[in-house]
């Protein structure tokens, strides 16, 4: 017998998720074949068989994670001679009937099937713990934890790596965060607010280095930046992905469209390349194109900042004695305190508002 295991699907990554096997045990398969994609914590992986032969044994069911290096697929000793095709079938196996659970019923107070009644207990199947099979408020209340408990989703790939990074952002980082305001009622028609964001960015960066950088806490030291390399956050229906757009500074917009395009694609496509999803400086949040004015943001270390757009509506502005309606846009910008100080959040801040208020 040979085992396949999990290799090293590269970036230190030390687990994945079987999402699905692609062949079953019985089968005969070539070399190459895919035998089952996994799901790391930001792009789904298709694994191919190391050679033909006879699969003797699948180790792990969609939804198990598995360990780098540990057993996937057990191979029949000698591995068959490649012939191209793939045979071998599973026999259904005929459900089992099951015996339907007796209907417990038992005595309970008009309180306590009004509270059963409130939480969704069914009070008939309920085998009651009071004198003489009498139902409690107690039986209810565990009955309803583990409903609830029977309900729970596990957090699976993007989800489960998004909680994690965010338990630990929130365990290291210090956050503070300020806010203000654009005037934009100056921009042209059809004004690309992504690109006018990612400009402002890099002259605030340019202006206040202390936000385009990294902070190494064992080291208790930071890096700052020559080029800003941005963090786009991307919501997707299975999470947050943050892929990076490199050297912002030093590229014009057509560039950097381009770029950014094929990106989301690739988030949609769950074939964003490894490289391309870390070693950001700063990240960009435009969070207001779904909703929202300002907000506290999460900063993942090592950055030490993060900015926020928040929706642009309409608002009244005073000026020269007179009242005119223009367009805003809310900012926020989270940073970490450990390490800058909030001065140089207000005056990155102050220019991001500026270069954004430009009308060129």
């Amino acid at each position: 017998m040979s085992v396949f295991h999990l290799p090293d699907l590269g970036e230190g990554l030390q687990e994945a998720e079987i999402v699905t096997w692609h062949v079953g045990e019985g089968d005969h398969v070539v070399a190459d074949q895919p035998l089952v994609s996994v799901e790391t914590d930001k792009a789904v992986v298709e694994i191919p068989a190391p050679y033909a032969g006879l699969v003797a044994k699948l180790h792990g069911a969609p939804g198990d994670i598995v360990q780098t290096g540990s057993s996937l697929v057990e191979f029949a000793d000698a591995p068959e001679a490649d012939t191209g095709a793939i045979v071998g079938e599973i026999e259904p196996r005929a459900p089992k009937a099951e015996a339907a659970a007796p209907r417990l019923g038992g005595r309970a107070a008009p309180a306590t099937r009004r509270r059963a009644a409130e939480l969704g207990v069914d009070i008939a199947d309920l085998a009651g713990s009071g004198p003489g099979g009498t139902i409690t408020l107690a039986d209810v209340e565990k009955a309803a934890r583990r409903d609830a408990a029977g309900r729970v989703q596990p957090l699976r790939g993007v989800r489960r790596a998004m909680a994690s990074n965010m338990a630990r952002a929130h365990a290291a980082v210090v956050p503070a965060t300020v806010t203000d305001e654009a005037d934009i009622g100056g921009w042209a028609a059809g004004e690309d607010v992504t690109m006018r964001l990612v400009r402002a960015i890099v002259a605030g960066c340019t202006a206040v280095p202390a936000l385009n950088a990294h902070f190494l806490g064992e080291a208790n030291g930071r890096v700052l930046h020559e080029h800003v390399d941005l963090g786009i956050a991307t919501d997707t229906p299975d999470g947050l992905f943050v892929p990076v757009l490199r050297n912002v500074g030093r590229r014009d917009t057509a560039d950097l469209r381009r770029g950014l395009e094929r990106m989301k694609a690739d988030v949609r496509a769950r074939s964003v390349p490894r490289d391309e999803l870390v070693g950001a400086t700063i990240t960009l949040s435009n969070f207001g194109m779904f909703g929202g004015r300002h907000a506290q943001m999460v900063v993942l270390p090592p950055q030490v900042a993060i900015v926020g757009a928040g929706r642009i509506r309409a608002d009244l502005r005073v000026g020269d004695g007179t009242i005119r309606i223009t367009r805003v846009m809310p900012l926020s910008m989270t940073f970490d305190h450990r390490v800058v100080m909030g001065g140089e959040a207000a005056r990155f801040l102050a220019t991001l508002v500026a270069d954004l208020e430009r009308h060129d």
